[in-house]
């Protein structure tokens, strides 16, 4: 209740007088008095002297407290989300640089595979071609044997057939001294 009144010592008296006397009629300065406090105070129940005067009740200094911590919460979590964006931003950024990088990485990778997959094809052609040499190689290398083979016999049959003249010729010798 005290939280209504200001203290003055006009309404400690004529609260006194009031508390004090048995009721009865209001007077004329009851109805002016109850006049005044009804004016003193607007509808939430706050006294209209109390606000120029800075008395407020706790309730209101409590919820001005708490609109003060709400706007400043509100402030800060209005900067966290900026914060947070412009980190989110800056992460962004590191990560388009990063795939950047990956993707340049993986035309070099994409590109040094293809030049080692014609390698290979290389290398495999070579090796058919290789391969087909190597037949080849071993098919006159084989034609190359049988031909010296036959050289071989060639000349055996040159020499025997030398030496066969030869004998001829000895047998007509002497056959001829025979017959003479």
């Amino acid at each position: 209740m005290s939280t209504y009144y200001p203290r003055t010592k006009d309404l400690t008296r004529t609260r006194k007088s009031v508390t004090d006397s048995p009721p009865s009629s209001p007077s004329p300065t009851d109805k002016n008095y109850r006049h005044e406090r009804l004016s003193r105070y607007d509808s939430s129940g706050e006294s209209v002297t109390d606000k120029p005067l800075g008395r407020t009740s706790s309730y209101t200094r409590r919820e001005t407290r708490l609109t003060a911590l709400n706007r400043q919460e509100q402030d800060s979590t209005t900067k966290d989300y900026k914060k947070m964006y412009a980190e989110a931003l800056h992460e962004n950024e590191k990560l388009k640089s990063r795939l950047q990088d990956s993707k340049q990485e993986l035309v070099k990778i994409r590109s040094q595979l293809e030049k080692v997959t014609q390698r290979q094809d290389r290398i495999s052609e070579r090796s058919t071609v290789l391969e087909s040499e190597k037949r080849e190689k071993q098919a006159l290398e084989k034609r190359v044997s049988n031909m010296e083979d036959e050289l071989k016999i060639l000349t055996e049959l040159k020499s025997d057939n030398q030496r066969l003249k030869d004998e001829n010729g000895a047998l007509i010798r002497v056959i001829s001294k025979l017959s003479k």
